[in-house]
């Protein structure tokens, strides 16, 4: 049979899970896959096209004879095992910040910049999950208009935070509708001193703080926006929140453009012919993008676009897309369609 094998490693995991899936609707051969994870979850099976798979130990030996390997276990162990796998010959599709800004490391949203990924040297990065949303709406403007300033509020689901924040905000809600104690063990950041509950809330940390009063995951954002624009000059700030919705992430996004001329209606126009993008804008009948109304779905929806009443080149909109799906899981298989598209990897004899 020909094709290719791909391994996932994290396979067990919230994203390792959703990746498995969006393989079993990838357009590219596959011949056989492997699924990857821990010690504790090796011997256990996951379905694959209707298909028993066992799952193995991550080792140094697990990539012999992979040609992809999908990585969304953790920075640690992507650092750990991806240059074991690039000695094996297999091409890294990394979803963790381990390798993002690293100046080698070509950092891709295919609709955005799929060229690049030409330039690899064995392993392409997956941008952060709102990054990459923000980046299929913000990219066809920019390419018409110019941007000044990108300014952008998040709302993210918990599921960014894995299943054990989805569990723990669940049992909270419980809690607190029956008047019973809980306790908050992951939220806002499982690596800071305080944790606090999710559920019925919103909180204004994801991640730690760096030392000027940014998060890492804010600053994630603004770095990988320069990045994979390929502008340095662009003004990019982040907030970013966490909120009680298991899937979705949401954005409220102000640009500036830098050509005039520009409308609500020309924007429009650009966002319903841009690649991945599902334009959802009618106030009048109250349609608009929602997180329930996009899980489940590859693409990223735009709505709520509106022009500044001050800046005359400043506009709004709101920005919502599925962040295990596009922001995670697809968009790394879409990665690995690029590579077969663009002719990249060979199929092994």
């Amino acid at each position: 049979m020909n094709g290719y094998t791909i391994a996932v490693v994290g396979a067990t995991g919230a994203v390792g899970t959703k990746m498995i899936q969006m393989l079993e609707q990838a357009t590219f051969p596959i011949k056989s896959v492997k699924f990857l994870a821990s010690k504790r979850s090796a011997g256990k099976k996951l379905l694959f096209k209707g298909k028993e798979v066992e799952i193995q130990e991550t080792t140094a030996k697990s990539f012999e004879n992979v040609d992809i390997a999908l990585f969304s276990a953790g920075g640690s162990i992507s650092k750990q095992f991806a240059p074991e796998a690039i000695k094996c010959g297999a091409v890294v599709i990394d979803n963790t910040s381990a390798y993002r800004m690293d100046p080698d490391v070509p950092l891709v949203v295919p609709e955005v910049n799929e060229e690049v990924i030409r330039s690899h040297k064995g392993i392409i990065a997956n941008p952060n999950c709102s990054t990459i949303q923000l980046m299929v709406a913000l990219e066809p403007i920019r390419k018409q208009y110019g941007l000044d300033r990108i300014i952008v509020s998040t709302y993210q689901a918990v599921s960014g935070a894995g299943i054990y924040a989805i569990n723990e905000m669940k049992e909270q809600a419980q809690h607190m509708l029956n008047g019973e104690p809980y306790e908050a063990a992951i939220l806002p950041s499982g690596g800071d001193k305080k944790h606090f509950p999710i559920a019925f809330n919103a909180l204004p940390q994801i991640d730690l703080f760096a030392e000027d009063g940014y998060t890492f995951e804010e600053l994630k954002m603004i770095n990988e926006t320069k990045k994979i624009m390929g502008d340095d000059k662009i003004k990019v700030s982040a907030t970013c929140v966490r909120i009680p919705v298991v899937s979705g992430h949401s954005e409220s996004v102000y640009i500036e453009v830098k050509e005039d001329g520009t409308s609500v209606t020309a924007i429009q126009e650009i966002l319903r012919n841009a690649p991945g993008v599902v334009l959802q804008d009618d106030p009048a009948n109250q349609i608009y993008p929602t997180a329930l109304e996009a899980e489940g779905k590859k693409e990223t929806f735009v709505g709520r676009i509106r022009k500044d009443r001050d800046e005359d080149k400043g506009y709004h909109m709101w920005i919502v897309s599925d962040n295990l799906l596009k922001g995670a899981a697809w968009n790394s298989v879409q990665i690995a369609e690029s590579l077969y598209k663009l002719g990249l990897i060979k199929e092994r004899n």
